[in-house]
C-alpha cells in the first residue's frame, strides 16, 4: 500500500499515526533535563500529536515541526494552531536547517536509516543537543508471526543492534525505554475502529488496503509481547 492517494485515505483522522503516548514524550523530556527556552525539532511529525506534547510540556520552547505529506501537515497545524510555541511546516527530514536542542523523531527515523539519520542530522544539533527516536525492535529470535509483522522492514534488529547502528554514526546512547503492550493497544484500538468506518464505502481498492491493516492488526494481537520499538536517546560524541 504504497500508493500516496490510498495512504492519505487510510491515515487521515487518527489520533496518530502509530504507537506512543505523551508519557513517552514526558519521560525523554524528564531524562533529558530539558527546559526554559529551547529549540526542538520534531522529525516526521505526523498529525501532530507529539508535537503537541512538547508544547504543553515546555512551554517556553520553540517547536519546529516537520512532514512530508500534505494531508498530515494540514491536520498538524490544524492541531497546532492555538500553540504559539508551534511553527508546522511541510518539508524533507532528512535535510533539517538550525541547531536544535532536541531532535524528536517518533517512528520516522527509520526511513532514512538510524545511521545514515543520526549522520544528516548531527549538523541540526546545538552543541549539548540530543535525538529522541523510536525504532522497532526484536525482543527475542523471532517467531513466525513476528517475522510476518515486521517483513516490510528488514533492518529490524534487537537492541544491541541498535546500539552498534547508533554507534556507527558516533553518537552515544543515553538511554532507552521499550513501548510495548498498552501503547500499541491503545493506538490499535482506535486504528480499528477508524477503519470500520472506511470498510463502508463502496471503493475496492480500499476494502483491500483496510483489509491489509486489519490483518496486521490481527498480527499484532497474536504476538503483542513480542513486538515493540525502542525510544532511544543518544547524543553525539
Amino acid at each position: 500500500m504504497n500508493e500516496p492517494g490510498m495512504l492519505a485515505r487510510i491515515y487521515t483522522g487518527l489520533d496518530r499515526e502509530g504507537p506512543g503516548e505523551p508519557a513517552d514524550v514526558a519521560w525523554a523530556v524528564a531524562r533529558l533535563g530539558l527546559s526554559g527556552r529551547i529549540t526542538i525539532c520534531d522529525a516526521g511529525c505526523g498529525s501532530g500529536a507529539d508535537s503537541a506534547t512538547l508544547a504543553e510540556l515546555l512551554p517556553q520552547a520553540q517547536i519546529t515541526a516537520i512532514e512530508q505529506l500534505p494531508h498530515l501537515v494540514n491536520e498538524a497545524r490544524a492541531r497546532c494552531r492555538s500553540l504559539a510555541n508551534v511553527t508546522v511546516r511541510q518539508g524533507d527530514m532528512a535535510d533539517l536547517a538550525g541547531r536544535h536542542d532536541l531532535i524528536w523523531s517518533a517512528g520516522a527515523l527509520y526511513f532514512l536509516g538510524v545511521t545514515e539519520g543520526l549522520r544528516r542530522w548531527r549538523g541540526a544539533l546545538a552543541g549539548n543537543g540530543a535525538v529522541a527516536f523510536s525504532e522497532p525492535v526484536l525482543l527475542g529470535p523471532p517467531d513466525d508471526t513476528v517475522a510476518a509483522f515486521w517483513e516490510e522492514y528488514p533492518a529490524i534488529t534487537d537492541l544491541d543492534g541498535i546500539v552498534a547502528r547508533i554507534e556507527a554514526a558516533d553518537f552515544e546512547l543515553l538511554d532507552h525505554r521499550m513501548i510495548v503492550g498498552a501503547p500499541w493497544a491503545r493506538y490499535y484500538t482506535r486504528f480499528e475502529a477508524h477503519l470500520a468506518t472506511l470498510r463502508a464505502e463502496d471503493d475496492p481498492d480500499l476494502r483491500a488496503a483496510v483489509a491489509m491493516c486489519e490483518r496486521e492488526i490481527a498480527m499484532w494481537r497474536a504476538a503483542q509481547d513480542r513486538i515493540a520499538y525502542a525510544l532511544m536517546l543518544v547524543r553525539p560524541r
